[in-house]
């Protein structure tokens, strides 16, 4: 048995609670350290306590919180409330504003640096001249770091959570997943909540403790030994057994119950004797429901309203607040205060407290029962003049509009300014679901004529991340207001074809700017339009005329120098575009520069993070990785900064991870697009961020000779039963092609790539350094017809060379290598390793050395073939290409050479031979007059630049402008 004060000044029992008690002891053990003063961190851990209202739930945290102190713990506490489920982030103030209430906005951009600007609106804090608009995964990473700084600085910490099932769905969100890391931090989490009221969507949260090894506790109702004990030391040690028997059995052993049913007996002077069991019965009546009603009413006209008013407030109730909304005066507030506490109803003021403090009831059934108790038309108009106290008193919009989403509508200005206010606030929180129902109840007010599309426009735009299908109706509905300027209707169209591409349905959003592009008036509006027509066609995979939208495309981008964004994204647009028809990379490259002027920001919410995305990808394919990484470095920055860390974000990691990949640094690239992978998870299942993801990862292990870890990965997520309808890279049915291959199965391979052909070939897709399915093909018909299987490579080759990148030549002529046969064979690997060389991928070089080795020895050139396989399993060990390695290794044993001392330097900074050899190729020496400066061979020289191609990443024309930087300074002159 131990005693707790469930509020200030009281003191109650803890019965029967031991087997708890025993747990929270020993986590505090492990929290705080085995021995008194130890230096070394605790193990954090989780406790959960769930149980029906009444059963002692906040009675065992204040334990905890009491225990905790003792201990010398930071203890941090919040409450959920039953009116403030609905107030963004509610728990998450209570849990961080106490650690932060002091300080100025200096020290809070101090303490949480680069979050500030993204966390501060979350969690209370006032962020100046920020344009920031989260999205709700950056600001959970951001209070991620927060509380895990917190935890480490002032360790032991211990977060406490009461009724978890009223929490607000952000916080609950929050901390449902940051709950797992707990354990590896000196934390202790305790969270106590109702079961039969947890939200639908909390299921998670419900499983908390499951996900830790343990079920939460689930406390039972006392018996009726507990309940005698509770009665006796209230009323006394003569209190009678029948008695007692009769308290257990009226309060079903709740604890809430019984305290207060002996609290009455005491009050009211009753002996506990067996002949005042009928008393005992009525007065527990009287402890809840209407019989708490009763109690209340009997206190009088102005204490009930009293009482009402603070209801309605919730956590914002303060006795001058409470009297505004009820209307009572002064005098009247004070003696309503004063016997709603002896009526324990109000809980006592804590010791030292002002006059206008916060008002708290004495327990939320109580809080519950006096709200349900208002009559409803009376509680509707109370909300209301509540929401006119807050506003007035300053505590914001947000506050103010929890009391106006209660209100009827009533075509009130003031309402929809509150609430659009309100929405605001809570997109810079990162609440958009929040910021929808305020706007969804400011359309229903509703608003003025002219303000009507404005509104349907930021519903719209609050709800494209969760519901972007019914955002389409909002603003198709906005796109038909009669009033509506040309400015607002070109952001809603942009918007709705988002929403439109968002929901899949990529032939309409085409269609809509299509439609919005034919009747501007204005030529900078109908060029956008164009742009964003462009764009999204680009992305259908069901497009039926891709060859005229080209033959547009390129003819309207012949025209444009690139003065605007519009031009600037459509001449991106036509850069991807030529780069995935196979154009010669000159081509794609000018303009991609084109389209780059003075670099194309990812965060821009008026144009997208699409064509900057596309421009990037264009330089990788383009064989120059490395200015790819510089723009997806740069791009991911601004994400962050702004706190766009869910699809954005995971596209980012990804894809350059798909950089490294195509670079040949896989160990990298799998950590990357892993990455990547984890937050397309957190975003949600079957989405885009996923498709691209799973099919990166799998080209990775695939090249690291992980075929089971790929197919497994292809079935977990049963990627290659379902066909993405829209466009993806690399393109999903070819990657499962390849899975296929590596696993065996040709004929299923061979079909699904007839399929891709048939798909891509009518579209002009014709690039094999974009799509190799060609490629593909040629090896998984190899066995059942040789000859098809050779004209595909060549037709592949054929295709690379008018692309004209040394990589694509380089992986072409390798893949025709592998159905060719004798001295063909021989020849086309020599090639490959020819134009492979002069590329930044390394991977492929490595490959097309080992098969070169391999043909070499088969050839009966041993010595020839030593040099390439020693040659390719350094750059297989460098790309972390375990398999490969492991078969030059096999190779070299065969022809009785160990391999020599490996290089491992592809990563490495240029050397200062590296360095004054890339000023040279840059300032145009020739290889051989390299060579004759530097006293060696050709072959030296053709070395030593691979080295450099792939530690720069880029060939030899983007050599120019990135060996500047590499070098810290301009290329030497060649003369």
């Amino acid at each position: 048995m131990a005693y707790t004060g469930d509020r200030p000044g009281q003191r109650r029992l803890l019965l029967e609670r031991d087997v708890e008690l025993a747990a929270l002891d020993a986590l505090l053990t492990e929290l705080s350290g085995a021995a008194t003063g130890s230096a070394t961190p605790g193990t954090g851990g989780l406790l959960a306590v769930a149980g029906p209202a009444g059963l002692g739930k906040t009675s065992l945290l204040t334990e905890v919180r009491r225990r905790a102190v003792t201990r010398g713990c930071t203890v941090l506490f919040a409450r959920g409330g039953e009116q403030e489920q609905g107030v963004a982030f509610h728990v998450v103030r209570q849990l961080v504003q106490p650690t932060l209430a002091a300080g100025t906005e200096k020290e809070h951009r101090e303490i949480l640096g680069s979050w500030y600007d993204i966390v501060a609106p979350a969690v209370g804090l006032v962020a100046q001249n920020s344009d920031a608009s989260p999205d709700p995964q950056g600001v959970r990473d951001g209070l991620d770091w927060i509380v895990t700084r917190f935890a480490v600085q002032r360790a032991p910490l211990v977060v406490v959570l009461d009724d978890a099932h009223w929490a607000d769905a952000e916080s609950l969100a929050w901390l449902t997943g940051f709950a797992p890391r707990v354990t590896e931090l000196p934390m202790l989490l305790v969270v106590a909540y109702r079961p039969d009221e947890l939200p639908v969507d909390a299921a998670g949260f419900g499983r908390l403790a499951e996900r830790h090894g343990s079920r939460p506790f689930d406390l039972v109702p006392l018996t009726p030994g507990a309940v005698s004990r509770i009665v006796r030391d209230t009323v006394g040690e003569e209190a009678d057994e029948a008695f007692c028997r009769e308290a257990w059995a009226v309060t079903g052993g709740n604890p809430f119950e019984a305290v207060e049913l002996a609290a009455k007996v005491a009050d009211r002077g009753l002996k506990p004797q067996v002949v005042h069991v009928p008393e005992l019965r009525e007065l527990a009546s009287a402890v809840k429901g209407s019989g708490l009603v009763e109690r209340l009413e009997r206190l009088g006209t102005s204490t009930v309203r009293f009482a009402w008013s603070a209801a309605v407030l919730g956590a914002e109730a303060s006795r001058r607040l409470a009297a505004s909304v009820g209307g009572l005066g002064e005098a009247e507030s004070v003696d309503a205060v004063a016997g709603l506490r002896e009526a324990r109803i109000l809980a006592d003021a804590a010791p030292g407290a002002s006059d206008n403090e916060a008002l708290e009831f004495f327990h939320p059934l109580v809080a519950t029962a006096v709200y349900r108790a208002i009559p409803a038309a009376f509680r509707v108009a109370m909300h209301g003049q509540a929401a006119a106290v807050v506003a007035g008193a300053g505590l914001g919009a947000t506050t103010t509009a929890r009391h106006l989403l209660e209100m009827h509508p009533e075509s009130d200005p003031w309402a929809v300014q509150q609430l659009r206010h309100a929405a605001r606030e809570y997109i810079r929180a990162g609440a958009p679901e929040a910021a929808r129902r305020c706007l969804a109840r400011a359309l229903r007010e509703p608003p003025a004529l002219d303000e009507r599309a404005d509104v349907l426009f930021e519903l719209g735009c609050a709800a494209l991340l969760t519901e972007p299908a019914t955002t389409v109706n909002h603003l198709r509905a906005a796109l038909e207001e009669p009033v509506l300027d040309p400015a607002m209707r070109e952001a809603i169209t942009y918007r709705l074809a988002q929403a439109l591409g968002h929901s899949d349905r990529m032939a309409e959003a085409a269609e809509s700017v299509a439609e919005a592009a034919r009747g501007a008036t204005d030529a900078r509006t109908r060029l956008r339009m164009q742009a964003e027509q462009f764009m999204w066609n680009a992305f259908r995979a069901d497009e039926q005329d891709s060859p005229a939208r080209s033959r547009r495309l390129a003819r309207l981008a012949e025209h444009l120098t690139g003065r605007s964004m519009a031009e600037r994204y459509i001449l991106g647009l036509r850069a991807w575009d030529a780069m995935v028809r196979g154009e010669p990379a000159t081509t794609a490259l000018h303009y991609a520069e084109e389209a780059l002027g003075e670099g194309l920001s990812w965060t821009d919410e008026q144009w997208g993070f699409e064509v900057p995305v596309l421009v990037a990808l264009t330089f990788m394919y383009c064989d120059q990785p490395g200015r790819a990484e510089e723009l997806f470095n740069r791009g991911i920055a601004e994400c962050e900064k702004k706190g766009w860390r869910g699809a954005h974000l995971s596209f980012g990691f990804t894809l350059l991870g798909y950089i490294r990949y195509r670079r040949g640094r896989l160990d990298e690239a799998e950590s990357l697009v892993r990455g990547g992978l984890r937050i397309a998870d957190r975003v949600g299942h079957q989405v885009p961020a996923q498709y691209f993801a799973i099919g990166i990862l799998i080209e990775i292990l695939l090249a690291r000779g992980r075929i089971q870890d790929a197919h497994e990965l292809a079935t977990t997520y049963s990627y290659g039963t379902i066909v993405p309808s829209a466009v993806v890279y690399p393109d999903s049915q070819t990657v499962y092609s390849e899975l296929l291959l590596a696993l065996g199965m040709r004929r299923e391979a061979e079909r699904q790539l007839i399929q891709v052909g048939e798909r891509l070939e009518p579209r002009g897709m014709r690039n094999p350094a974009w799509c190799p399915w060609q490629l593909h093909l040629s090896q998984a018909v190899e066995a059942s017809d040789p000859e098809r299987a050779l004209e595909l490579a060549s037709e592949g080759v054929r295709r690379a060379h008018q692309f004209g990148t040394q990589s694509a030549i380089g992986q072409a002529l390798l893949a025709k290598a592998a159905v060719a046969h004798g001295t063909e064979q021989v020849a086309l690997l020599a090639e490959a390793v020819e134009h492979l060389e002069r590329s930044p991928a390394g991977y492929d070089l490595a490959c097309a050395l080992v098969d070169h080795g391999v043909a070499l020895r088969r050839a009966g050139l041993p010595q020839q073939a030593v040099e390439q396989l020693h040659r390719g399993l350094e750059d297989a060990v460098q790309c972390g290409a375990d398999a490969l390695a492991s078969r030059a290794r096999d190779e070299l044993d065969a022809v009785g050479m160990w391999p020599l001392q490996l290089r491992t330097a592809a990563t490495e900074p240029l050397t200062a031979q590296e360095r004054t050899v890339a000023e040279w190729a840059a300032g145009g020496w020739t290889n051989a007059r390299i060579a004759e400066e530097l006293g060696t061979q050709d072959a030296v020289v053709t070395r030593l630049l691979s080295d450099i191609y792939r530690k720069v990443g880029s060939d030899h024309a983007g050599l120019t402008r990135l060996i500047g930087r590499q070098t810290g300074g301009p290329p030497a002159s060649s003369d």
